[in-house]
């Protein structure tokens, strides 16, 4: 299936998390936390993409682009809500993740917010380009973490949560299907030339290490507060690749190869993953189906 005039549509999903225990991986508590770090970071910044996305919208000038970018901002609100959910779940678990999320709001709301921070000498213009090629920069990785998901089949025979598991599955298929538009959003408004490209190489080396830090610190501190662990296990590379053998976790190749890719002057994210594979996972998730009768019922 190509991404030729492929409609991104919201799909306004609920889930269900009142079966859902807090190791949703059975006794993988490392593999369960590494996952849930997902929920601590998309809330906020989620909701920082589509702000920035609004802020870029009068400089859109092609048509085509415009509805590609409609459907993302929809999309990457729900899924912002739907993360913020299981954020309460795991309130209502005893596992506080106030002190952790906090951290994560002041980077997307403050660091990263409209105007730059401590009166930082830039243009708008060039601060709104270069926020541009941030999102665009963690939407290569969540292309390639989507895809990873949907293909996880270590994950199913682990017996993992089913509402956890479609949670993950719809996110990451909706992640395939407009894994093109935050490129292409940034490339339209980037500028010119050398100056656009060396933005974007720029957009990813703040990035990715952004991203490792957080995410090992978002597992450590996960792992560290679990109420049902008590201090008994602390986030480790050797149990965390434990759990890659496993299939639980995506390998460290699968992500690191992803910024290579991404440094081609040639490179589309359209190459990640397959398109076919969401639409067919988003025929049968049991979120998205709901959602779509409930449409169907509204239009009866």
């Amino acid at each position: 299936m190509r991404d030729d005039h492929y409609t991104i549509t919201p799909r306004r999903v609920s889930f269900d998390w009142r079966r859902t225990p807090l190791h949703w991986i059975p006794d993988e508590p490392t593999a369960t936390h590494v996952v849930n770090v997902l929920h601590l970071l998309l809330p906020a910044g989620e909701r920082w993409f589509v702000k920035v996305f609004k802020e870029a919208l009068p400089l859109v000038r092609d048509e085509e682009l415009m509805k590609d970018v409609k459907g993302f901002m929809g999309q990457e609100a729900t899924h912002s809500v739907q993360h913020s959910y299981v954020l309460d779940l795991l309130a209502a678990q005893r596992l506080d993740t106030r002190p952790y999320t906090q951290h994560i709001d002041f980077l997307f709301e403050k660091l990263l917010g409209e105007t730059p921070p401590f009166s930082v000498p830039v243009p708008p213009r060039e601060w709104l380009r270069f926020r541009l090629s941030l999102i665009a920069a963690i939407e290569q990785f969540t292309a390639v973490l989507g895809n990873w998901v949907l293909h996880a089949e270590g994950l199913d025979r682990a017996d993992s949560d089913e509402v956890m598991l479609d949670l993950l599955r719809w996110h990451g298929a909706e992640e395939v299907e407009h894994r093109h538009v935050a490129f292409d959003m940034y490339e339209h408004c980037g500028g010119d030339g050398l100056a656009r490209y060396a933005r974007r190489i720029e957009g990813m080396v703040v990035t990715a290490p952004i991203l490792l830090w957080l995410w090992i610190w978002g597992a450590s501190y996960l792992i560290r507060h679990d109420p049902q662990l008590a201090g008994r296990l602390r986030y480790s590379l050797r149990e965390h690749n434990k759990a890659v053998a496993k299939g639980l976790l995506p390998t460290w190749g699968e992500l690191f190869t992803a910024i290579p890719r991404y440094f081609r002057r040639s490179y589309h994210p359209s190459q990640e993953g397959s398109l076919r594979k969401a639409v067919e996972y988003l025929a049968t998730s049991p979120a998205a189906r709901a959602a779509a009768g409930a449409i169907t019922r509204k239009a009866v």
